[in-house]
């Protein structure tokens, strides 16, 4: 059974003194694959750190994330530009808007959503988008960007059944499935099965959101197997089955073989 966390931030500084025995209990648990989500230009040097260090296992994405979008929003695009470039990405992300902590730079992150979203189809990449509490501001963006050329996945998943819907019409994207699916008042559990699991990819988003029966503790990515578990719950599966479907996807999404 091969599983792909298809969103970590396993590079972050809560992972700085044991990351070699996270990724021990990862690989474990049958976890071979980590995609690695950019934060702004202060992370890339960490991230792009544990990718050399892990060059058969971890894949980076190169994005501005919404949170970061402030003042110097231009400087940190010249960044990822720069970045995009050098041709070592599998993904633009993480990217998006987030109006739960601050709605000032709103205007701003539109235009750098929009923008990077122009760049991911130029250089032919995925998108990883971060959607809080804006999905209609997302939604009004990639109604009018999508294309056949335009991929991605909404990444942790936490909308209702009509936005999951939205998403799949789109035809080229996944829902991203971390752990809030395992929570007891998440929501995913009550109509997630009305979405075929084609569409689905697994992720952890660790150190943030650990499943049940970690929750408040930090992720990591061994704990994929605790969402693996409830969509086997969920769609009435085997384990077999949704690892051989999520990882196909998350494959197909990030244009990989294997």
């Amino acid at each position: 059974m091969i599983l792909i966390d298809s969103h970590c931030h396993l590079y972050l500084p809560e992972f700085q003194h044991d990351i070699s025995e996270v990724m021990v209990r990862a690989k474990n648990s049958g976890v071979e694959k980590f995609f690695l989500p950019n934060i702004d230009s202060s992370t890339a040097d960490a991230m792009l750190s544990l990718v050399n260090q892990y060059p058969d296992e971890c894949y980076p994405m190169i994005g501005l994330h919404p949170t970061s979008v402030k003042e110097n929003y231009r400087n940190e695009l010249e960044f990822v530009q720069k970045e995009l470039k050098k041709g070592i990405y599998k993904a633009v992300g993480e990217i998006g808007i987030d109006l739960y902590w601050d709605r000032s730079f709103l205007d701003e992150q539109k235009l750098v959503f929009e923008k990077q979203i122009t760049w991911a189809k130029e250089f032919s990449l995925p998108v990883v988008i971060h959607a809080r509490e804006s999905f209609n501001e997302i939604f009004e963006i990639v109604d009018r960007l999508n294309d056949e050329d335009l991929t991605g996945i909404f990444h942790c998943f936490t909308g209702n059944i009509d936005e999951a819907r939205h998403i799949i019409s789109y035809s080229g994207f996944k829902l991203g499935i971390g752990g809030v699916v395992t929570f007891k008042n998440g929501g995913l559990d009550k109509f997630l099965k009305k979405i075929p699991i084609e569409y689905l990819v697994l992720e952890t988003d660790s150190p943030y959101l650990a499943p049940v029966p970690y929750r408040g503790k930090r992720n990591e990515s061994a704990y994929l197997v605790q969402i693996l578990q409830k969509l086997v719950e969920i769609y009435g599966l085997t384990p077999e089955e949704v690892s051989s479907a999520t990882t196909r996807n998350s494959l197909e999404i990030f244009k990989m073989t294997q």
